[in-house]
């Protein structure tokens, strides 16, 4: 049965250019089609009359990341059989977080499919997001220890450079809380301005030391915003 609905998602359904592209970054043709489709749909792509859960892949990704996570947990458990918890969990972090994530999918080609489910402005967020809720998908599809074993020859071995990110750092407002602690100096992210774009949040926030605005960051998401609004502080603040 499985087979069947493969071989009809492939060449004989409404959907097959979608199918054909989903193969070609996959790997493998879906056989439950509707789930790797709603992957793709970002809430702000529902119209006003449209229920938000019945075609967002909010949901998808709510599983996917929690997968997701498990199954990073367990390949840096076998990968570092030396390492202390504080290490692993720093890993799992730097591989789950947003901008790794996007990359990720980046890599992938996962705009490619992204762009023609969007609405207005395309955001790299939106990128993690499918990817998330991509990993729900297959989970869905073969259950966990198939998606394991694919999540990690296929994503985490082929598109991650786990020795690079070993001696990487990037997480700014940790960087930039740090910097300013050890000197004494108090830090608040506040959000400066809340607006609208293409229907979603987007958040202006700002950096200040010791009540004084030292930055701004901008993004769909208030935690990026925060990033790179700490990222601009510390280009341009130098803490004596």
């Amino acid at each position: 049965m499985k087979l069947l609905r493969q071989a009809y998602n492939y060449y004989w359904s409404d959907d097959k250019e979608i199918v054909q592209q989903l193969r070609s970054i996959l790997g493998f043709i879906p056989a439950n089609l509707h789930l790797f489709k709603l992957a793709f749909y970002h809430k702000s792509m529902n119209s006003e009359s449209v229920t938000k859960t019945k075609y967002s892949n909010e949901r998808l990704e709510y599983l996917g990341d929690s997968v997701l996570s498990t199954i990073v947990a367990e390949y840096l458990f076998a990968k570092y059989p030396h390492k202390d918890e504080g290490f692993l969990t720093k890993m799992r972090s730097k591989i789950v977080k947003r901008n790794t994530l996007n990359e990720i999918a980046d890599k992938m080609g996962l705009d490619l499919i992204l762009s023609d489910f969007s609405i207005g402005k395309m955001s790299n967020s939106m990128l993690g997001n499918a990817l998330e809720a991509l990993v729900g998908a297959i989970y869905l599809e073969f259950g966990y220890k198939k998606t394991s074993n694919y999540v990690i020859k296929n994503i985490l071995m082929k598109y991650l450079d786990i020795h690079k990110l070993e001696n990487e750092d990037d997480n700014y407002k940790s960087i930039l809380l740090e910097s300013c602690q050890k000197y004494g100096k108090e830090v608040e992210f506040k959000v400066v301005s809340k607006t609208k774009v293409d229907k979603r949040d987007w958040f202006v926030v700002g950096v200040y030391i010791d009540q004084e605005q030292i930055a701004t960051g901008d993004d769909f998401n208030k935690k990026a915003a925060e990033q790179k609004a700490a990222q601009h502080a510390l280009t341009e603040l130098v803490i004596e």
